[in-house]
């Protein structure tokens, strides 16, 4: 049972590289999509991993062994090894949880105040300017949506680079991105490898609406020298923005650049599913293992209540 429970703990150090080569090899929408599902799969298999180690820990103290009506001895390996290991399965949820909640408090107030802002201005559409000196622009998620800018960012753009900038941002609002970040963000506090990955869903987001807008522009390079002269003018020191609203000057600039520039190459159908199926295995095993040792640890808590025979 413990060898099982450490799959979901081990497998997730591997996506990191796969993500950023599925990103390569995929669509970015489908990416996008694939690549969320997979983290969060992964996120919910190291919780739930982590916490039945936790209560395998606690079923072997006498206190906690009476109060679950354990009348024999839990069935497990060496205290030695399932004590320290309840241990720090204990301590990585305990911290996960206290930067998740602080994460969540400051993210709800940044939207909170960005929201409460927006609200104030007069709005042409979805388009709502702040007066500002410090250049900035993303799209803010709400009923309704908004594409926020300052007057800065305004002032580093010629008018046909606005157009482009607001069609970037229209396209996260459009696509609802808004939701695969806070996804990826929520995955990041519960394993380390995760954060590495919440990159490359950021990535994959920024590319999204990159190719959306560049449908709607008509000009891709256009978009790109948009995206790069709003990148050289943000001030991401004085955002105001929430995390989790996307931003065209957000993520590798160059990388996103370079994409938009380069000659359109038709993908390979083969290597399009080898990376869907790569990323489904990483997502299967960990769940799956994750499934296995908490149902075997269900049942040998049955055994210890004597509910069932061995």
């Amino acid at each position: 049972m413990i060898a099982l429970l450490l799959i979901p703990l081990l497998l997730p150090f591997t996506l990191p590289t796969l993500a950023r080569r599925a990103l390569a090899h995929l669509d970015p929408v489908t990416a996008l999509r694939a690549l969320t599902a997979c983290a969060l799969t992964c996120a919910g298999a190291c919780v739930s991993a982590l916490g039945a180690l936790v209560l395998t820990g606690l079923l072997k103290l006498s206190l906690f062994a009476a109060l679950g009506d354990l009348i024999h001895p839990l069935r497990t390996p060496s205290d030695l090894l399932v004590l320290p290991a309840a241990a720090l399965a204990t301590g990585a949820l305990t911290l996960g949880t206290w930067t998740l909640s602080r994460s969540a408090v400051r993210q709800a107030r940044a939207f909170r105040a960005a929201r409460t802002e927006a609200d104030r201005r007069p709005a042409a559409g979805d388009l709502c300017v702040i007066d500002s000196p410090h250049p900035d622009a993303y799209a803010l998620p709400g009923r309704p949506h908004r594409i926020v800018v300052t007057t800065a960012m305004l002032r580093s753009l010629d008018p046909a680079e606005r157009q482009a900038l607001f069609a970037h941002e229209r396209a996260h609002n459009a696509g609802r991105h808004h939701y695969f970040l806070a996804a990826a963000e929520l995955a990041a506090h519960c394993h380390p490898a995760l954060h590495a990955t919440r990159a490359t869903i950021r990535l994959a987001a920024e590319r999204a609406a990159d190719e959306s807008a560049a449908a709607a522009v008509g000009d891709r390079r256009l978009l790109a020298r948009a995206i790069a002269r709003a990148a050289l003018a943000s001030d991401a020191q004085h955002s105001t923005r929430p995390g989790f609203a996307p931003a065209a000057a957000s993520g590798p600039v160059p990388q996103r650049v370079a994409a938009l520039l380069a000659p359109h190459e038709r993908r390979s159908n083969t290597t399009r599913w080898i990376a869907l199926l790569l990323l489904t295995v990483c997502a299967i095993l960990p769940a799956g293992a994750a499934t296995t040792g908490v149902v075997a640890l269900h049942h040998d808590v049955e055994v210890a209540q004597g509910e069932e025979s061995r």
